[in-house]
């Protein structure tokens, strides 16, 4: 019976965590308080009350709701061409030489998507993906040390004008 006892109360103490209770201000007092030393016994032979568990943590809703929010896309802004344009034009990041070698470059370009369009190839107008890719990237070069707010809002807006070069009438609206 011992041995059961014993067994239990290990296993008790083995699947519980034990939280001391906070400790109790003590109030001052007149005389030293005497407390006697308990009394050892044999065997117990009433189980010891069962331990306190302490309360797991709860996480709090604001940042669960807060990596919700911030896990959803940002609202893609409005992309203005013609703003864009007008930056590249008055940047004083490039020469002029090089503006007009950048605009012939961008003409050639559109001058190839726009015969893929009426062409009604849907699969030639991918394959102009990697000429426009590097033309962003030059122009990305070009003015990422003199203006780096436009190189941003190149680079920022790169698939957006991909999107209008691709579809057929998004081209059409912007010639």
């Amino acid at each position: 019976m011992r041995c059961i006892a014993i067994g239990l109360l290990a296993l008790a103490a083995g699947c519980a965590t034990v939280v001391a209770a906070p400790p109790a201000p003590e109030l001052p007092s007149a005389a030293p308080a005497v407390t006697a030393a308990p009394a050892v016994t044999a065997a117990p032979a009433v189980i010891a009350a069962p331990a306190v568990i302490a309360p797991t943590a709860t996480r709090p809703a604001a940042p669960a709701k807060a990596a919700r929010e911030a896990s959803k896309p940002a609202p893609a802004p409005t992309l203005d061409v013609a703003a864009l344009k007008e930056r590249l034009r008055s940047t004083s990041a490039c020469g002029v030489f090089t503006k007009l070698a950048l605009k012939n470059q961008m003409d050639d370009l559109l001058q190839q998507f726009r015969a893929q369009h009426q062409s009604g190839g849907a699969s030639g107008v991918s394959a102009l993906r990697q000429p426009y890719d590097m033309l962003v990237l030059k122009v990305l070069a070009v003015v990422q040390d003199g203006d780096p707010s436009l190189a941003r809002m190149i680079s920022g807006s790169r698939e957006a004008i991909w999107g209008i070069l691709v579809d057929p009438v998004k081209f059409n609206a912007l010639a």
